[in-house]
């Protein structure tokens, strides 16, 4: 979602998608925790390989994410309602 789209959501639909931005990145970290691991005992079990690159296959769809949230957080804030 864009921030002119963002704009542009009630107040109440801005707090669920704020409320869906931090449950976002709850689910990025554990993602690429597993992916890390995965990688690791790859690395050790095979040898270099397609998935001991893996986690750096997701790094950009985690920055997208991460600057969703900054922009949902931005626009909460502009409104005056509360983000933890």
């Amino acid at each position: 979602m864009k921030k002119e789209e963002l704009t542009q959501l009630s107040d109440e639909d801005l707090k669920a998608e704020v409320k869906r931005a931090k449950s976002g990145k709850w689910f990025d970290a554990v993602f690429f925790g597993v992916l890390v691991g995965v990688a690791v005992y790859s690395t050790f079990k095979n040898g270099l390989g397609l998935l001991t690159f893996l986690p750096l296959a997701y790094l950009p769809m985690a920055g997208k994410n991460k600057m969703h949230r900054a922009a949902v957080q931005e626009v909460a804030r502009d409104r005056g309602l509360q983000v933890d």
